[in-house]
């Protein structure tokens, strides 16, 4: 059985067993905050879906306002005068055939990545590499476009992927420690929202169950679903 820590026994002796609102808990973590590193702020929504169905999947994306703290490295692989868009508007890796057999070949020194849909026929094979890492390209979240420096922008300024897992529960970043309370209540809100946004038609009863937040080190705090309204 594993031992818990006296500074993490500390911080979770200031939670109080009840729920919080998205701004209370924020400033909370930031309180019981212990650990002497940026540590990142994550949401965990547990959902009353079953992944195993194909119209109860939950996924999309969306721009936190504040951010995630850090500027990602983006790659794209493209053709043509796409190359040069991707440049232009501030790609860190571009190229094509040849960015995709590195790739094949198991580089993956980037935080996303994005194709031009002329480009799948070669990027497709890469499933294998990309898919478990959560970097592979796909329509449903803006990563295969012609439009790159539209999906370059937004991934620069903070735009980030919810999927739910096998499990029924989406885990996301929303921000660093160093963050205000606001920005890191905003960034979590509009998270929420585009969750509520994304609930399956298939979906019957209580859509949300349950949502944490939590440093990469702290207890976990729950938020109040009927100040959220997530019903």
């Amino acid at each position: 059985m594993s031992k818990v820590g006296k500074k993490y026994e500390a911080a979770k002796k200031q939670i109080e067993p009840r729920p919080y609102t998205v701004a209370d808990a924020m400033g909370l973590l930031k309180k019981v905050h212990f650990a002497k590193f940026n540590e990142t702020i994550e949401v965990h929504m547990r959902l009353g879906v079953d992944p195993k169905h194909a119209d109860q999947m939950v996924r999309g994306t969306v721009v936190l306002p504040h951010g995630l703290g850090k500027s990602k490295k983006v790659c794209v692989i493209a053709s043509g005068d796409k190359i040069r868009e991707a440049e232009t508007a501030g790609a860190d890796i571009v190229g094509g055939e040849d960015i995709v057999e590195k790739i094949a070949g198991g580089w993956t020194d980037f935080d996303a990545c994005i194709a031009t849909p002329d480009m799948m026929r070669s990027v497709g094979r890469l499933g294998k590499v990309l898919g478990p890492r959560g970097l592979m390209p796909n329509p449903k979240t803006g990563s295969v476009t012609f439009d790159v420096a539209k999906a370059i922008k937004e991934v620069k300024a903070g735009k980030v992927e919810f999927r739910v897992d096998n499990t029924g529960i989406i885990h996301v970043p929303v921000g660093k420690i160093e963050f205000s309370k606001d920005q890191l209540s905003e960034n979590a809100q509009t998270l929420i929202d585009s969750v509520m946004k994304a609930r399956p038609a298939a979906v019957k009863g209580r859509y949300v169950k349950r949502i944490t937040i939590a440093s990469t080190m702290s207890p976990g705090i729950d938020l109040d679903l009927v100040a959220l309204d997530a019903k």
